[in-house]
Order: structure tokens, then sequence, then C-alpha cells
């Protein structure tokens, strides 16, 4: 069977409109610092023709012969967690990414994949023992823990969120009985009290400071720290209903900073306004939607889980995203997918997207 062409139209369609409202909120830093305004474009464009590549080239390879290499994917993953905390630090002593030549890798963004295929490939293979605490609570608590603690060390508080937002998601789906989720936050909140009163949580605290305060700011040091979030609301308020026009931003001129990444789409609110906003977010949840509806009709159980857990991760880092910019969760890094500027960020978005293809092509799905 040929793959979900109303699902592939709507990846590309969400990729070019990212490509070029990355362009537009990164050509004035891009020309300042680096005296190149094509400079993010460019790279990025190469980013996006090898996940194109990836994605239809993995749209053909079958998906459940990846039950075999869950073992050696698991491996990459903790690797690359481990090798990245070697590696000399960032901006404020912080451990996110790998270089490789003229890339970076961020290990994160794999270790967000091999929780997915993990869990569908582990509740696919136990499914009728789910309900039996050993087959699910303790992997979550094992798989999860191990990846949050190496993610602690970075530190990348927002990648564990969304991994254990993940973890939650691939497990209930897979069976384990909703008591259970109790049970599972009840020890996920005594760890983080642990860690809280023991300073393990120092930088995610220092994240807390000015939430919620961007407009209210009452010192200098409140004022700074509060600077990029409170330049993103001027944004989305400066765009009104129909926003100033396509690259007539005012707030990516060196206001609010690194436009290009996280948030970007403050920038997008800003030239397209709410109506624009609002199809964009649509079409997301169109792309989700359909995701959902077709992995629903696999023939397979690890074919759903694994469509699921690759399309609902995207729906999550655009709502987390959203939260972010409009200052009603703290600052973190959630990058929004498609158009955030980044290369392993959105290869792997589109070669994870070319599994969700695979599926499509055996699902029970009227072709389109």
């Amino acid at each position: 069977m040929g793959i979900d062409l109303p699902f592939c139209i709507i990846i590309l369609v969400l990729l070019t409109i990212g490509l070029i409202m990355m362009f537009s909120a990164s050509y004035p830093v891009a020309y300042y610092s680096l005296g190149n305004s094509y400079y993010y474009l460019v790279r990025q464009l190469i980013f996006a023709a090898i996940g194109v590549v990836c994605m239809f080239g993995i749209s053909f390879f079958n998906y459940n012969k990846l039950h075999r290499f869950v073992p050696l994917i698991m491996g990459i993953s903790y690797l690359a967690l481990i090798i990245v905390l070697i590696v000399p630090s960032g901006e404020a002593n912080v451990h996110r990414w790998i270089p490789l030549g003229p890339f970076n890798i961020q290990p994160s963004e794999i270790a967000k994949f091999s929780t997915i295929l993990f869990f569908a490939h582990w509740c696919s293979k136990h499914y009728d023992k789910m309900q039996l605490p050993k087959f699910s609570i303790l992997p979550g608590i094992i798989v999860f823990g191990t990846t949050a603690m190496l993610l602690i060390l970075e530190p990348h508080y927002s990648g564990i969120v969304i991994i254990a937002m993940l973890t939650i998601l691939m497990l209930y789906i897979g069976g384990m009985k909703t008591r259970y989720l109790a049970i599972g936050g009840i020890i996920l909140g005594a760890v983080v009290i642990v860690l809280a009163m023991t300073g393990g949580l120092t930088y995610a605290m220092s994240r807390m400071d000015g939430w919620g305060q961007s407009l209210e700011y009452t010192t200098e040091d409140m004022w700074q720290k509060t600077w990029q979030t409170r330049n993103s609301l001027y944004a989305i308020g400066s765009g009104g209903l129909w926003g100033l026009g396509l690259g007539q931003s005012r707030q990516k001129f060196l206001y609010l900073p690194e436009p290009q990444n996280d948030f970007i789409f403050a920038i997008v609110v800003e030239e397209l306004g709410l109506v624009g906003a609002v199809l964009i977010l649509l079409i997301f949840a169109l792309l989700v939607w359909r995701g959902i509806t077709l992995s629903l009709r696999s023939k397979d159980n690890f074919g759903k889980l694994l469509g699921i857990g690759l399309t609902s991760q995207i729906g999550l880092q655009v709502i987390l995203n959203i939260l972010v910019i409009t200052d009603w969760l703290p600052n973190t890094g959630i990058s929004l997918p498609f158009f955030s500027y980044g290369g392993s960020s959105l290869i792997m978005l589109l070669a994870q997207m070319g599994l969700v293809l695979s599926v499509s092509r055996t699902a029970n799905i009227e072709k389109q």
C-alpha cells in the first residue's frame, strides 16, 4: 500500500511555512551577529532536505523490524546522554549538544524517540500483562528514572518533562491501569521534593524566577530575567487580529533574543496575527489527528503505539511551546516542531514522521 497522502501533505505544508517563518524571524539577528542574513535559512534548508530524504526513505522501511533494534537504539541514547556530559559545557555550564563537525547533535532528541520506541515495543510484547505492576510501573520507573537522572546532570528539565509525559502516555495507551498513574505520580512527586530539599533542582528553580511577572517587574534584576518573555508578549500583543505583515516584525530586531529558536511563534503571531496563528495551530491539530487516526487503524499493536507516540510528541511540544511563550509556563527550552531552528531536532522529527508514514502503508485506512 502507498503512504498516507494527506498526512504527507500536512507535514510538507508545515515544513514550508516553518522555513518561511524561520527565515523571517532569523535574518535580522543573522545579519547583525554573523554578517549574513541567510545563514540560518541556508543551514535549515540543508537540514530540511536531509530530513525529507530520511522521511521518504524510512517510509519504505518495515517498522516491525525495529523490534530487534530496540536495545541498540536505547544503548545509543544512553551513550549520547553520557557523552554530552563529558563534552565542554556551553553557556551557563549547560551540557546540551555534542559537536559533530558543522553540526550539533542534541541527545535529548534521541532520548525522546528511544523512549517512545521502547514502550511501543514493550507494551506490544507484553500487552496482556500490562495490568501487572512489574510490566508497567517497574519498566516505567527504570527507563524514565535513568534517563531523567542523566538529563538532570545536563541540566535539561524541559526534556525531562516531555519524556515524563511521553512515558505516561505510552504506558497508559499500552494498557496500564489508571490507578498506577497515581502511584507513579506520588513516587515522582516524592523524588522532586527530595531533590528540591537537597539542592538538586537549583537550576530549575532559577528558571522559575520571574515566571508570571514579565509585565510586572519591580527590580532591575527582574527586568533582566524577564526580558525574553516580556518581548515575546510584546510581539504577540503587537500582532493583533491580522498581524503586521510577513517580514514586518519589530521585536525580531534584537529585542527578542534568538527569535529563530524557542520563541519563534511569538514572531509568527506578530507578523500573521491571531488569525494566522490559529490557522497554523489548526494545521498542527490536523497533523496530530490524522497521525493518530491512521495509527489506530494499524494491523498490529506495535504500529498503533509507535504511531500514536510519535504523533503525540508533536502535539505535546506545540502545547508546551505556546504555554512558554505566553508565560503560562516558566521559560524553558522547548522548540516548536517544524519551525524552530535546529538540525538534529528537525532531522529526527522528519525521520520519525517517516516511521508514521511506514505505519500508514499497512493501516486499514482508505487511501486518498
